[in-house]
């Protein structure tokens, strides 16, 4: 495998129901990394079901048939771990790590929950956690300036009834709908061991650990008839670009510009990531130069650009820059888009991409410095692309991006045709 990528060894196995099991056995610290992938995410919600996949991250640690609620948490936690879950249009993922004896419990609580959450849900639980999503909705999206950005640029970047169209914090309104026996559908469904990826990095031998998941999982019955989740690699966009224009209580104008890219996991996808960097990454971005240190029309600490790593249709790119004070709406997104249209045309120089080159090598190594980020890495490549080994694929595939090829990517994909326009705008102060 390679020394560029991924250096470690990943062994792998598949239990008779379907659960697929990835180790990656690292001596150099008496822990492990547990992370479970599901493929559930808020691409595959049913119509009226818009938000599932992230409440059952919130469910999922509210007890199960020998589980009481919170006590989940309460055993990683006393047992000296630490534990989370997220969620994304892709996927949802449960993750904790713990020290190394302590890793038949981690497995032991996983295997609780995938295949005996349902008896354990009550309506009130369900009640409960349906009013945290709510003010987890009021305190992230709704009530902080900005907040609410992507709420709003997915509907500009994709139609109605395409899977990314909506975000993961989903419909109230498809939240307060459903019943009780809806929820527990929905887990029974994509809640499957067929349809998850285990993964334990650390000091752990991997014929234990599958010895482990065969004795925790081994029972659990598959599901064989998952829906597929909507086909969303076929875009159909009606009309040119896109464009919405927010009155808020903001303190400065932002503009967001987006474009549809390609996959992430594609080599389009990898050109898209260095001239994301090339464009928005620190002080030597090409945005910073000009917007922040020459025009001084942006706020330093508030411009960049970023892709987001969604694999099942084309992922957006995102552009975005806050104004200086004194800075209006339309002199920031004149002076961003002038800075976005000359680098589609111009194209990326040879020492803004050995920049962008180390930056990313640089973050590769810190993510995959961790048990965590391993873990996380391998269930990714595992889930959504059939072998964890092709993460050893994704930083050589960065640094072999030339600028000539950043180049057509960004003079393809930056189209004004093509665009999606977001502004806020500060609302006037009595």
């Amino acid at each position: 495998m390679s020394p560029n990528g991924y250096p470690w060894p990943i062994e792998t196995t598949r239990l008779d129901n379907g659960l697929r099991v990835t180790v990656s056995q690292d001596r150099s610290a008496p822990v492990v990394a547990v992370n479970l992938w599901y493929d559930i995410g808020s691409r595959h919600e049913p119509e009226r079901q818009t938000g599932f996949a992230h409440l059952f991250e919130h469910l999922m640690f509210e007890g199960s048939v020998n589980v009481a609620k919170t006590e989940h948490m309460k055993l990683i936690q006393g047992a000296g771990g630490s534990l989370n879950a997220t969620t994304n249009p892709d996927r949802t993922n449960y993750f904790e790590t713990v020290p190394a004896e302590h890793l038949a419990l981690a497995l032991w609580l996983e295997a609780d929950r995938m295949g005996g959450l349902v008896p354990a849900l009550t309506q009130e639980t369900l009640d409960n956690q349906r009013e945290v999503v709510k003010n987890e909705r009021r305190q992230r999206y709704e009530n902080v300036p900005y907040g609410d950005a992507w709420l709003r640029l997915l509907p500009l970047l994709y139609p109605p009834n395409h899977p990314y169209h909506h975000a993961t914090i989903g419909s109230m309104e498809d939240l307060n709908a459903a019943d009780l026996a809806t929820f527990q559908a929905f887990h029974e469904t994509y809640y499957a061991p067929n349809n998850a990826v285990l993964t334990v990095v650390g000091d752990a031998d991997p014929h234990e650990v599958f010895a482990l998941a065969d004795k925790f999982f081994g029972g659990l019955r598959p599901r064989p008839d998952i829906p597929p989740a909507p086909d969303g690699q076929h875009l159909v966009i009606a009309g040119g670009p896109a464009r919405e224009r927010v009155v808020a209580d903001v303190p400065a104008p932002r503009t967001y510009l987006a474009h549809r890219t390609y996959p992430f996991g594609t080599p389009e996808y990898d050109a898209v990531t260095v001239l994301s960097t090339v464009l928005g990454s620190g002080r030597g971005s090409r945005l910073y130069q000009r917007l922040a240190d020459g025009a001084r029309l942006a706020q330093p600490d508030n411009i960049g650009s970023y892709g987001v790593d969604l694999a099942y249709a084309a992922a957006p790119l995102i552009i975005t820059a806050t104004a200086r004070p004194g800075v209006t709406a339309e002199e920031l997104e004149a002076g961003l888009v002038e800075v976005v249209d000359e680098f589609a045309a111009g194209g990326v120089t040879e020492s803004e991409l050995e920049r962008a080159r180390a930056l990313l090598t640089t973050s590769w190594w810190r993510h995959l410095a961790t048990f965590e980020g391993r873990a996380d890495t391998l269930g990714r490549y595992a889930l959504q692309f059939g072998d964890p080994a092709r993460a050893a694929d994704r930083l050589p595939g960065w640094l072999s991006v030339t600028a000539e090829r950043a180049s057509g990517i960004a003079a393809e994909l930056l189209r004004p045709l093509d665009r999606a326009t977001l502004t806020y705008v500060p609302e006037a102060k009595a």
